[in-house]
């Protein structure tokens, strides 16, 4: 098979494997856990995007997968209450009048439309602050870090008009659904299923159009790119963007998949584990970051119920052992293994040593797209 024919098969082949294999032998709790780990794999996707193709270290996408959260729960808290009520928190709360904020997310069209253009306009606001002030590496980490803790104290604080600790919970109705139904439940997964496949293409389509090598090249050497008479600022804030964009739908899904929306979600912790998640996976591969997110979440769920008192120190185990064995992730460790099975064909035989996943500083010059 050449090499042109073998990245469609195999997506072809991954499509079969989660809409059909997947929900013929999956039970509908299962099906509903794959569903969450989609819904991960969104939010990874969008990680590779930004730290893999643009070398954007960001440790708060919790914070667009919450304002893309949120915004769904705000709509289906209101749809729940009905014309003119308040959402079974408020009323618990003691608020009389529905805030100001939550009007607009009566309608389910803006409710969408907010959880896409809500995160990726705050991550376009951060972008032009930050990467013209030529803010980048662990600074730029750090600080995407203190905005996700911030995020949640402020969540946290505002009992009244975010549900506070418990965030948002309790929907009874989804567009129509009972969603503890196993009919909604199999809907959820084909939904999530099929926006994950179309972002990842849409992403991949991106990184092979200019913007991409551009993206790339703004990754490898900054400051050539500049010389070049590029604004890699202008470059870094559109992926950071998008990435946000993928985060905020990510955080859509998983409201009516899971039913819930809180702070803790949302912290630093999570958006941690979601950059572990893309280590694991390879960063450097689109593909690899998406099947991190699934396999992080997986591991997560297998190890707390075969191991509830140490299951924290399996899942740290694997990232270690990952990145000990195939610094590249899984992407990078398969990518390196047809290529050594490519060599053997071919009477060359393999390398001694694995080939990186991804290019490093420095390590091939920079071309203007």
């Amino acid at each position: 098979m050449t090499a042109r024919m073998r990245g469609p098969a195999l997506f072809t082949a991954v499509a079969l494997l989660v809409l059909v294999v997947a929900p013929a032998v999956l039970d509908p709790f299962r099906l509903g856990l794959l569903a969450k780990y989609l819904c991960f794999a969104i939010a990874a996707l969008g990680i590779g995007l930004a730290w893999g193709q643009g070398g954007m270290l960001t440790l708060g996408q919790g914070v667009f997968f919450g304002l893309g959260g949120y915004s769904m729960a705000m709509y289906l808290k209101l749809h729940d209450a009905g014309p003119g009520n308040l959402p079974d928190f408020m009323v618990w709360s003691g608020v009389e009048r529905l805030p100001l904020l939550w009007k607009p997310f009566t309608s389910p069209v803006f409710a969408i439309a907010a959880a896409v253009v809500v995160p990726a306009a705050a991550a376009a606001l951060l972008g032009l602050l930050v990467f013209r002030q030529r803010v980048r590496g662990a600074y730029f980490a750090i600080l995407s870090q203190a905005l996700a803790a911030a995020f949640t104290i402020w969540l946290v604080g505002q009992q009244g008009l975010t549900g506070g600790t418990n965030g948002l919970t309790h929907f009874y109705d989804v567009f129509g659904r009972d969603p503890e139904t196993d009919g909604a439940k199999r809907i959820f997964y084909f939904v999530v299923a099929v926006v994950l496949g179309a972002l990842y293409l849409l992403a991949r389509q991106l990184m092979k159009s200019r913007f991409g090598r551009l993206l790339v090249a703004v990754r490898d050497g900054e400051d050539r790119v500049r010389f070049l008479g590029y604004n890699p600022a202008t470059v870094k804030t559109v992926a950071f963007a998008v990435s946000a964009a993928m985060a905020g739908i990510a955080g859509a899904l998983y409201v009516p998949v899971v039913g819930i929306i809180s702070p803790s979600l949302l912290g630093v912790v999570p958006s941690i584990e979601l950059v572990v998640a893309v280590a694991i996976g390879g960063r450097f591969s689109l593909a690899g970051a998406a099947l991190g997110g699934v396999l992080l979440n997986w591991a997560h769920t297998t190890f707390s119920e075969q191991y509830p008192s140490g299951w924290v120190y399996l899942q740290g185990l694997m990232f270690i052992l990952v990145i000990m064995v195939a610094p590249g992730g899984v992407a990078g460790a398969a990518r390196w293994a047809a290529e050594a099975i490519g060599r053997r064909r071919t009477g060359r035989g393999p390398s001694s040593v694995p080939e990186p996943a991804g290019p490093t500083h420095g390590q091939k010059e920079v071309a203007a797209p």
